[in-house]
């Protein structure tokens, strides 16, 4: 089709750094195709529900690949620096092509967010994105929503760095305090859609209203291997085994409660994303650093810092290597640490032992204990600690 190719060769001029084509004819394998720039040419994917195929092609192939492409699909959007391109092909073969240029004012505001590859990029159709009103229907980052959308992405990255490494094909997966579930229903479709993994996915939460609520959604969305159920932290029972915990936000010692289900579980993966760290700002006292206690904003927060560096320390202990990473930039909330655990193979006594005394040394210190502690010591997964006193 003439208008199909002067429309292709018309994004090819543009310098486009990205292509999708989806929505493919009854006779394509592939669900997508995505076609992205690398250094030296084009590396192309094709994607069926639970594989992906690459391919490598050159700069002089783009246009007559494209071409060929495209006789299976009927949409195909592209991003260049400054403008997105949106082609569709109607049943009847009629092309429609529309380029969308960036105002100035957006040029300005967005240009970090126009030129990083984003795991969801704009123009991607995710229906909770745009249920939630993140992605307008033509799939672009609303303006007032931009922090949120950087916020999804930087959790997905996060989540990505590690799955790209193991590259599993079906992991079963427990969010606890689920909520209103918008990082949820965007975790499924990140693994399931992009990554192509088979997942078994319950979400957990103490609302009935809420849970009802997103398992409508769950069904609307088509998403088969997610359901919600209502339940309590504490005492959860897992109907499978746990590939990967979820705990975004919740509250106080229910961070801790679902970290030990989630060592109990032995999970490969933890993703936790801590709140309302209350429990030892309301224990801690010392003597010798009584300057750290006696301002209330220093006291809280030190207690927040504090309370997940000491649930770091501890996963470490119990074999996973365990970091503390920015979620949120500081400057929109300090709640802004996720705690990423990946279990790793058995590491020195002597190792593990360090770690340990670290959350001793604090505890004896500050005179608290921690509810992380309490509950693998009630197991017997670390030994007693009795503080000394501190009058």
């Amino acid at each position: 089709m003439e208008e199909l190719q002067q429309s292709l060769q018309s994004i090819i001029e543009d310098t486009p750094q990205k292509l999708v084509l989806s929505k493919p004819t009854s006779q394509n394998p592939y669900k997508k195709t995505e076609v992205c720039k690398k250094q030296s040419g084009w590396q192309c994917s094709n994607y069926t529900q639970t594989q992906v195929f690459h391919q490598n092609i050159s700069e002089q192939e783009l246009f007559s690949h494209l071409c060929q492409l495209m006789e299976q699909y009927r949409q195909l959007n592209a991003w260049t620096a400054y403008s997105r391109w949106d082609v569709m092909i109607s049943k009847k073969g009629k092309v429609t092509a529309k380029r969308h240029k960036e105002s100035s004012i957006m040029e300005t505001n967005t240009q970090h967010n126009r030129t990083k590859q984003y795991i969801l990029a704009e123009g991607t159709q995710v229906p909770p994105l745009m249920d939630m009103g993140v992605f307008t229907k033509e799939g672009k980052v609303a303006k007032p929503m931009y922090d949120k959308f950087r916020q999804i992405n930087r959790f997905l990255e996060m989540v990505d760095d590690h799955i790209r490494q193991v590259n599993p094909t079906h992991l079963n997966i427990i969010d606890f305090g689920c909520g209103k579930s918008y990082l949820t229903f965007v975790l499924y479709y990140y693994l399931t859609q992009i990554r192509n993994i088979s997942v078994e996915m319950v979400g957990l939460d103490l609302k009935a209203d809420v849970i009802e609520k997103c398992n409508r959604s769950a069904q609307a969305y088509g998403y088969d291997g997610l359901r919600f159920e209502l339940g309590d932290i504490n005492g959860y029972s897992a109907p499978f085994a746990v590939d990967m915990v979820v705990t975004l936000h919740a509250c106080d010692t229910a961070t801790d409660f679902a970290l030990f289900n989630a060592l109990q579980w032995g999970a490969k993966m933890i993703f936790s994303v801590p709140c309302c760290q209350h429990q030892l700002n309301s224990q801690m006292k010392s003597n010798h650093l009584s300057l750290l206690t006696r301002y209330g904003i220093v006291k809280e927060r030190t207690a927040a810092l504090m309370t997940d560096a000491i649930r770091a320390n501890l996963l470490e202990y119990c074999g996973y290597k365990t970091q503390l990473l920015e979620f949120v930039d500081f400057a929109h909330t300090p709640k802004n640490i996720l705690i990423r655990a990946i279990q790793r193979p058995p590491v020195p006594m002597a190792v593990r032992k360090r770690y340990l005394q670290e959350v001793h040394n604090l505890m004896d210190a500050f005179s608290f204990s921690p509810e992380l502690y309490k509950l693998l010591e009630q197991t017997g997964q670390v030994p007693p600690h009795n503080s000394p006193s501190h009058s």
